[in-house]
């Protein structure tokens, strides 16, 4: 098999895969939806499959028809369904507890970095744990889901000795700095915090950019009140990426959750991509269709703002949403193909959106 100019060790990949023909039947697609869906790289930049796994045991390795509650909030993600959908490479997030004590997120995130990665261990060669770009071409040779680690939520280094530089073998690539709640870092852009007095990074905040500056780990702009992310910006060394890993953009739906273009050219600017979200929440403009199509509307949007070198997917499958019916799975990958082509795109811009903008960007960082 070849795949995005390499090649590589079928013997994990093609026994997971229907056949093609078939697969496109059953999704509803084109075979060329499925077959580019297979033959670039598609990375998602937010799973959160982890969530489910720690509060009830939820297993990777079996294929799942869907979550306890249908697509509703998890049960989105498992490794035969994503083998299926021609997944590639993904940021599995720990999430931050913000309840827990300062020491206690410390202690906790570490203990959880270990169970993840041994969730990667036992995969058969499925998942292998990545942290720069060369490593990444060496999982994708072997056929693997390549698999980085981020942190949701940059509380959770507060009490860490060193701060980031206590992270364990370089294992995180990525921190979003704050989540859904405002923290010692800073204040989320969710609306309560409007009873926050001051809405930017706090010097805590400031500290922890220059920190993951200092280790080449990527600061994520996802959930940050729009004041902190001006902030951080501001701190942030220029000449390495930004990102926002899974989100919206205002300029097709105004939103709190969303970026507007000013947010969308800062990110550009330094060089850094836009995962866009899955969840039609935060996505549908009135009178949009309710499907799949939100989220290349968004897509677009941020296309025809400063151009297609600077987008990318990130589902947020398994964080609590609830994507469209028609995308409800890591196996529906080829049917956001298929839109992007019924759209008239060209297969270039495909494989950029799909994962070459976001290797590019990993390679500036983390070559």
């Amino acid at each position: 098999m070849v795949c995005y100019g390499w090649a590589v060790d079928a013997s994990i990949v093609d026994t997971h895969l229907l056949d093609p023909h078939s697969l496109a039947g059953q999704l509803g697609v084109s075979l060329e939806a499925v077959q580019l869906a297979h033959q670039v790289e598609l990375i998602d930049l937010h799973v959160d499959s982890f969530i489910p796994y720690r509060l009830y045991g939820y297993d990777w390795f079996e294929r799942h028809r869907s979550g306890p509650l249908g697509r509703l909030f998890v049960g989105h993600v498992d490794v035969p369904r994503a083998l299926e959908g021609g997944l590639s490479g993904a940021m599995w997030s720990i999430t931050t507890n913000p309840f827990r004590t300062a020491r206690g997120r410390w202690r906790t995130f570490v203990r959880n970095l270990h169970r993840l990665r041994a969730i990667f261990d036992r995969s058969g060669g499925k998942l292998m744990l990545v942290r720069s770009y060369g490593e990444y071409i060496a999982a994708r040779k072997k056929g693997a889901i390549a698999s980085m680690i981020a942190i949701q939520g940059g509380h959770a280094l507060e009490a860490a000795p060193n701060g980031v530089a206590s992270i364990p073998d370089e294992a995180v690539v990525r921190v979003t700095l704050v989540h859904l709640t405002s923290s010692a870092v800073g204040v989320t852009s969710v609306p309560t915090s409007i009873l926050c007095r001051h809405k930017g990074l706090t010097d805590r905040g400031r500290e922890l950019v220059r920190q993951l500056d200092a280790a080449r780990c990527f600061v994520d702009l996802a959930h940050i009140h729009p004041k902190g992310f001006w902030d951080a910006v501001e701190e942030h060394d220029r000449s390495l990426p930004l990102i926002v890993t899974h989100t919206g953009v205002s300029g097709v739906k105004p939103h709190w959750r969303n970026l507007d273009d000013t947010q969308v050219r800062a990110i550009a600017d330094s060089g850094g991509t836009i995962g866009i979200i899955f969840h039609p929440g935060f996505l549908r403009a009135p009178g949009a269709a309710r499907d799949r199509t939100v989220i290349i509307d968004h897509m677009q949007h941020v296309i025809d703002t400063v151009g297609e070198d600077h987008v990318s997917i990130g589902s947020d499958f398994d964080g609590a949403i609830i994507p469209s019916k028609d995308l409800a799975s890591a196996g529906a990958y080829p049917r956001l193909v298929q839109s992007m082509l019924d759209r008239g795109w060209e297969t270039a811009r495909i494989e950029k959106v799909l994962g070459a903008n976001f290797l590019r960007v990993f390679k500036m960082m983390r070559p």
